[in-house]
């Protein structure tokens, strides 16, 4: 008897493990859609969060060189569990791979999200160029931006990001000071060639990728338009 209870012991032990194997599979899934209505969840409980304190918006501190479409992460411990029962299950609080940031905080804060693996991999590119100990620089694609040499870093093939707007695959590029980016250049070619724009040379035109979308441009340098071309260019320093 008593080795027939150990058996049934260590049976309900091994299911055990194998359906929390299994979860974090399915929750893994589930984590890396961008669904829309967890979106608009988050956009209804900044509003309340926002008329019930006067203005104030769930947001944490950042500094001001901090990029501007990660500027405004919101902050989910100051509305949970008050203003909705838990972060979404695809937020990187809830073991998700989305980012969920504020944008336009002074006139209409309004709620986007970008992926975070995109910093993953930006982290090993400035890993491998820390311990090389220099930016192996392929062309000059720009003033004070440039392509990067990524044989000479150890990579079999060239990383990339994919875009969030049209799923195809962004390239990364580095600055004179070993900043690592990604490469919206051609998101913003569809863009310009598919939407109307009202920016001039000199403004950036990054907000006509957000303007349709859940996704932010994260990680990314200031674009503007070609004053001759009218194509979309790198903004200058």
């Amino acid at each position: 008897m008593k080795k027939e209870i150990r058996l049934l012991s260590l049976l309900l032990l091994v299911i055990s493990v194998l359906s929390g194997c299994m979860y974090p599979e399915e929750r893994l899934a589930e984590n890396q859609i961008p669904y829309e209505d967890q979106i608009q969840a988050v956009q209804s409980v900044i509003n309340k969060y926002k008329e019930d304190t006067g203005g104030l918006l769930p947001i944490k501190t950042r500094d001001q060189t901090t990029p501007i479409y990660q500027k405004y992460p919101i902050d989910f411990k100051m509305v949970v569990p008050k203003y909705m029962a838990e972060p979404p299950g695809n937020a990187f609080e809830s073991g998700g791979i989305f980012q969920y940031v504020l944008v336009d905080v002074e006139t209409n804060p309004t709620v986007k999200i970008f992926d975070l693996r995109m910093a993953e991999t930006i982290r090993d590119i400035k890993l491998r160029i820390k311990t090389q100990g220099y930016p192996p620089y392929k062309e000059q694609i720009a003033d004070h931006v440039f392509s990067l040499d990524f044989s000479k870093l150890g990579y079999k093939e060239d990383p990339t990001a994919k875009s969030p707007y049209t799923g195809l695959p962004l390239p990364f590029v580095v600055t004179g000071d070993g900043e690592v980016y990604v490469d919206y250049t051609s998101d913003l070619f569809e863009a310009v060639k598919t939407k109307k724009m009202n920016y001039q040379p000199g403004e950036d035109i990054r907000g006509i990728l957000v303007e349709d979308s859940a996704f932010v441009p994260a990680y990314s340098l200031p674009y503007t338009i070609d004053e001759n071309t009218k194509q979309p260019i790198f903004l200058a320093k």
